[in-house]
């Protein structure tokens, strides 16, 4: 199967220009991928285009890397109702390095191979570029009719905040990136979301008519969820791919808790098993769903792909010690293993709070395990909290030195999924 049509069958193309298969599969082809320094980690849903470079790069080709470093500090008005706040050049430069060091864990480098990646910064071209110099050499080859077609401007013009030359502007920074990249980096090919095609396709515009040059571009669907729920979300925030932010577990537990119809879709988008093998585990799933052995199988392929295997083993064993044996009681648990429970958040308290015993809602809001005491009385008066494994039935309850295990643990479930560790200061 060649690439393109491997990642159609993956569903990881959408909108693609003509030509761009025969520009692919007539040489090995230099393309790129943007990527917004808007954190200072990527988060799950920087993965498609991550994955997009790697297929490319296991098919042969040179994916390049772009982390926009000149752009970021412009805002991009596709997809957005409103203009973002710009980020100062500390905060933007503390978030290139940490998007950069992401980057280069994915992506082959190794100078000795003829499709090398490469990661680059748009900065690094646009420092040097005056403002006249920018619009007599470039602006004059793309017109604001041209420019004002675009889907991302034309909703933004016709919306109530209305545009900014600044994000007006974005559209014909991306363009000149693909001009650069095409003129010093032999670079024929964009990809990225489909709430970028009409940025993307100003860039081929313009290498037309600024250099008669002939480039190309694809696009990958937007991710969603089959529930109308917004892709890598939770109660708690972004999922990121920075382990400091979201840990092992956490992420491991995201890709675990997927329904079935996402499972079966994202299987194919987040993961690099052949065709053949995700056939006969979504085979597998239907005569058994309980098992959620789709679910199992995503959730490690991803978490060892961004995570490493190790760290994956460690989220399977977390997982397992939290879930798989929810009927034994919590004192099977023993010291080593509370203690080396992996992405479960752990707080500490003075064990003299617990003496005279604490009531629950307090516990749980001073501990920061909820945000407000108002909120803790509304989960655990809905059943959404347990203690040690046993649900609490009332808010009435006083926590005191009776709850802790081995002396020093008490282990709070909020809700499903989120896992707390309070544990008592040593002396």
């Amino acid at each position: 199967m060649n690439l393109l049509d491997e990642l159609s069958w993956r569903g990881m193309i959408q909108d693609i220009m003509p030509g761009t298969r025969e520009q692919i599969e007539k040489e090995m082809t230099t393309g790129y991928i943007g990527f917004d320094p808007t954190a200072d980690s990527l988060h799950i849903g920087s993965l498609v285009p991550i994955l997009l470079l790697v297929h490319f790069q296991k098919a042969g080709h040179k994916p390049i890397a772009l982390v926009g470093g000149a752009t970021g500090m412009v805002g991009d008005p596709s997809g957005k109702s409103e203009e973002r706040n710009l980020l100062n050049e500390e905060t933007l430069q503390k978030n290139i390095t940490g998007v950069k060091a992401q980057l280069a864990k994915f992506l082959n480098f190794s100078p000795t191979l003829p499709n090398a990646a490469e990661l680059v910064n748009n900065y690094d071209w646009f420092k040097s570029i005056s403002f006249i110099d920018f619009l007599r050499d470039t602006g004059k080859h793309i017109t604001v009719n041209y420019m004002m077609a675009k889907d991302s401007v034309k909703k933004r013009i016709e919306g109530e905040s209305g545009i900014s030359y600044t994000e007006f502007a974005y559209q014909l920074m991306q363009a000149y990136d693909f001009y650069w990249l095409y003129q010093h980096k032999q670079c024929k090919l964009q990809m990225g979301g489909s709430d970028q095609w009409g940025n993307m396709t100003t860039g081929t515009e313009l290498i037309r008519r600024k250099c008669g040059g002939e480039a190309f571009v694809f696009t990958n669907p937007l991710i969603t969820k089959s529930d109308g729920g917004k892709f890598g979300k939770t109660e708690a925030g972004n999922i990121w791919l920075d382990p400091a932010k979201t840990s092992p577990y956490q992420f491991y537990q995201f890709w675990l808790n997927t329904s079935d119809n996402d499972a079966t879709r994202w299987v194919k988008l987040f993961t690099f098993l052949a065709q053949e093998e995700i056939e006969k585990i979504i085979s597998l799933h239907e005569q058994n769903p309980a098992a959620r052995l789709l679910q199992r199988t995503l959730a490690a392929e991803i978490t060892s792909f961004v995570h490493g295997q190790d760290e994956m083993s460690k989220a399977i064993e977390t997982t397992e010690k939290l879930f798989s044996n929810q009927q034994a009681p919590i004192e099977s648990l023993s010291e080593a293993d509370l203690e080396q429970i992996q992405g479960v958040v752990k707080v500490e308290i003075e064990r003299n709070i617990l003496r005279d015993g604490v009531d629950i809602i307090t516990l749980l809001a001073n501990t920061g395990i909820f945000p407000s005491k108002g909120e803790a009385r509304k989960t655990t008066q809905g059943g959404g909290v347990s203690i040690n494994r046993k649900k609490v039935e009332t808010v009435d309850i006083k926590v005191n030195e009776s709850f802790l295990l081995h002396n020093r643990y008490i282990l709070v479930q909020k809700g499903k999924k989120n896992y707390f560790l309070i544990t008592v200061k040593a002396v």
